[in-house]
């Protein structure tokens, strides 16, 4: 470490800063659902996130290796770039923090870096067959995988349990499933550990490669890793409350069983892609595991508004972070007061989201909030219009979800959220 220059201090301090946004900005995809069923009070359940986070973050090194030595190529990258590409990644992940939009910071540090390494080097800087085999592929593949697992997942939990009718029965089963429910999310916490820690880490290894620090194709030093599973644990404690709003009140209506088979899809696909060093968004496999256990009930639906706002903000994120990345390499380029004016821009930038999101505060005790109900959807109002009535409610109460019966032997648990 006694090579570590001012610049490359920099760019170690700017890296865990955006492992920290990782950490509130992802919070969401292992604790919306626990929290908004009242499986776990929601500091109970942040907490709780915070330290599995931590301890994922010793499991596995794969994704930081593909990071590291995989995306962009380590000759002629100088460690300006890296410090653009974590730019892009934190003004991005901040401003989607701020709208409450669940993105992807795997897909935003993956688009700093592009854009960054791009405007640095040039086209011949990138690894595409990389990126297409381990970034782009993946991101198609992981949610759909997870929302058809959790789907059928769903599907089958309700078919065991179609024959309890007895009141006492259905408590003890809802009881069991909320149980499930904490234990699912905490392997998705494991594995977001996993999984997203490692990135911070691989960022920081190619800014050692980089410097001339470490030799190329070294694997994260153990200060590395430390210091990587402990930013993403205190950004996850914080709790990303605006986001987990959104994927806890208005994706689909999950009852606790759903929630266990979502969230234990998810899990399982994040842990077998950091294994083949898969670097992968949590959010959309842990958006999509979510989706298919709305489908995967007799009833449930999809709110497809709020979701087609999340599909746009994953098509949105690599570009968009390219592009602030891309500028933030054009300002560092010109010398020491590019720097400068970089840095400046990042504090200030962020300073004003922060202040922005002061207007209408969101924390632990108003993140179950319902607020204002969306305006239903086409498809939502096309399935209403067919749906009977639950038994024992009046037909008007078909809103922008349909519940299931109240008495049907196919839901062994009554208590339900919107997720």
């Amino acid at each position: 470490m006694e090579h570590i220059t001012l610049l490359l201090a920099i760019v170690v301090v700017t890296a865990l800063v955006f492992d920290f946004t990782n950490g509130f900005h992802d919070t969401a995809n292992a604790m919306a659902t626990t929290i908004s069923t009242g499986a776990l009070k929601p500091k109970t359940a942040v907490a709780m996130s915070a330290v599995l986070n931590l301890i994922g973050a010793f499991l596995s090194v794969e994704v930081a290796k593909t990071i590291s030595g995989g995306i962009v190529n380590e000759d002629g990258i100088r460690t300006e770039v890296i410090f653009a590409a974590l730019v892009g990644a934190i003004l991005w992940n901040l401003l989607t923090w701020l709208v409450g939009l669940p993105s992807s910071s795997s897909h935003a540090l993956f688009g700093g870096l592009i854009g960054a390494a791009v405007m640095s080097a040039g086209w011949s800087s990138i690894n595409g067959g990389t990126v297409v085999t381990k970034v782009l592929l993946p991101a198609i593949a992981a949610p759909l995988v997870a929302g058809i697992a959790a789907m059928l997942a769903t599907r089958l939990t309700y078919r065991i349990n179609r024959n309890v009718t007895d009141e006492g029965q259905l408590k003890s089963t809802a009881k069991g499933y909320r149980a499930g429910q904490i234990a699912s999310a905490g392997l998705v916490s494991l594995a977001h550990g996993t999984n997203d820690a490692q990135k911070t880490m691989g960022i920081i290894t190619l800014a050692l490669v980089t410097s001339g620090v470490l030799a190329p194709g070294s694997n994260p030093p153990m200060w590395v890793i430390v210091s990587a599973g402990v930013a993403i644990a205190l950004g996850t404690y914080l709790g990303g409350w605006r986001i987990i709003r959104t994927m806890g009140k208005g994706l689909t209506d999950l009852q606790p069983p759903q929630g266990f088979a979502a969230q234990t899809s998810a899990a399982t696909v994040i842990l077998a892609s950091s294994h083949l060093g898969f670097s992968l968004s949590t959010t959309q496999s842990c958006s999509g595991a979510v989706m298919g256990a709305g489908l995967g009930r007799k009833g449930g639906v999809v709110r497809w508004s709020t979701a087609t706002r999340m599909f746009v903000a994953w098509g949105l994120t690599l570009p968009a972070a390219g592009l602030i990345g891309a500028g933030a390499e054009y300002l560092t380029k010109q010398g020491p007061w590019g720097i400068a004016v970089t840095a400046v821009i990042l504090v200030g930038g962020s300073f004003a989201i922060w202040v922005a999101s002061r207007r209408q505060p969101v924390d632990h005790t108003n993140v179950n909030d319902t607020g204002d109900d969306e305006p239903q959807g086409v498809v939502t109002t096309a399935m209403a219009a067919v749906q009977p009535p639950p038994v024992g409610g009046p037909a008007s109460d078909l809103s922008t979800t349909i519940p299931a019966p109240a008495s049907s032997p196919d839901d062994p648990a009554r208590p339900s959220a919107k997720v």
